[in-house]
């Protein structure tokens, strides 16, 4: 689970790393009305959950309370919820400082550089010298001795209290099960403050059982279909394209997903349909419904799902959602000759070859653009 960048420095804060003095505003409170108790210029940022904001136009710098309406309403209009709004720090230098972990070794690793700032990304592909990398075992932890030759490496004169900010990162990485914990930039002023501009923390979902202080809202998710599959517990993906997926296990979804792109289709959603939620089918199709897709396509091998059950709840969804789009099944697996009696006495065509299904499935949204275009 990622966290906005708010929630990101209030943790910072409480393992003693600076940041910028800031007020958060959310979609109750007036623009007009709020304080700023380090009055403009300030920066305006969108708490959305992606990278990049400064080049999407999701970070600002405002001159006036004007200008601060203006930039405010326009996020409001992009549906962010939340928008912080922060008093710019005047730094001679940015640095970048991660904490995440190693996937070739299984240790924990901190990445650091003394170019930080949005093009940090392109620094790694074009000069790769520039990013520092050091690998340590978590089962130790991270020694001081390590954050202060990181911390001189980056600057010479503030390195003990790079250092500093390294090992409060660290504090945060183990407390909250986090995969990452990014600053970028890290400021060094010309008073020598060093003060975390940004934040990035991605906590293990894995972890979810124990890290509840931060449960995730309608404003993680892209789309209320992704918000309410993650309410019910069912693992979903939202898309753009035309179909939408009813599909069991990760493995048969990705090749569902190439054989749809290999024929030229597009997927509008994933819903994992197998595992628990095997029974699961009226809401399943009810989320799938949300979307402008054109066609519904149930790709399903069941052993310990069964296929009769499936059917069954499928046929039972379409008797009372009366869905507005056509459905594709490919029920397989235990009871599957169950499962073929009881779509076929639904009128619905049992298919068993996975291509085949999903040939039918882009015919049906073709044959629908074309209607559409005549």
């Amino acid at each position: 689970m990622k966290l906005f960048e708010y929630q990101g420095k209030e943790l910072f804060k409480e393992k003693g790393i600076r940041v910028p003095q800031s007020v958060l505003l959310d979609e109750a409170d007036s623009i007009e009305k709020s304080e700023l108790p380090f009055g403009f210029p300030c920066l305006v940022k969108a708490q959305v959950l992606q990278g990049g904001r400064g080049k999407a136009g999701l970070v600002k710098m405002v001159q006036t309370r004007e200008e601060l309406l203006g930039t405010a309403e326009n996020y409001r209009n992009r549906k962010v919820s939340k928008i912080l709004l922060e008093e710019p720090v005047p730094y001679t230098k940015e640095l970048y400082l991660s904490i995440t972990v190693d996937p070739l070794n299984g240790k924990a690793m901190v990445i650091a550089s003394a170019e930080g700032g949005m093009e940090i990304e392109e620094l790694a592909k074009v000069r790769p010298q520039a990013i520092l990398k050091e690998s340590f075992d978590s089962r130790f932890g991270l020694y001081p001795f390590l954050a202060r030759d990181i911390g001189f490496r980056l600057d010479n004169e503030q390195g003990k209290k790079i250092a500093s900010v390294i090992l409060s990162m660290y504090e945060v990485f183990t407390s909250m099960d986090a995969e990452l914990v990014e600053i970028n930039p890290l400021f060094i002023t010309g008073t020598g403050d060093v003060i975390a501009g940004d934040a990035k923390v991605s906590i293990d979902d894995n972890a979810a059982f124990r890290q509840t202080r931060y449960t995730p809202g309608r404003e993680y998710y892209d789309s209320e279909a992704e918000y309410e599959a993650a309410e019910e517990g069912i693992p979903y993906l939202q898309f753009d394209g035309d179909i939408s997926l009813m599909c069991a296990g990760a493995g048969l979804t990705t090749t569902v997903f190439d054989l749809i792109n290999y024929e030229g289709g597009s997927v509008a959603n994933y819903l994992e349909f197998g595992g628990p939620n095997y029974r699961k089918a009226q809401r399943a199709m009810e989320l799938c419904l949300k979307n402008e897709s054109k066609v519904i396509l149930i790709v399903t091998f069941g052993t310990i799902a069964r296929a009769d059950v499936m059917a069954e709840g499928v046929v039972n969804a379409i008797n009372t959602l009366h869905p507005d789009r056509p459905i594709v099944v490919c029920i397989r697996g235990t009871n599957e000759e169950e499962a073929e009696k009881i779509l076929k006495n639904a009128g619905l065509e049992p298919l068993f070859d996975t291509e085949k299904a999903v040939k039918k499935a882009i015919e049906l949204c073709r044959r629908e653009d074309h209607e559409h275009i005549h």
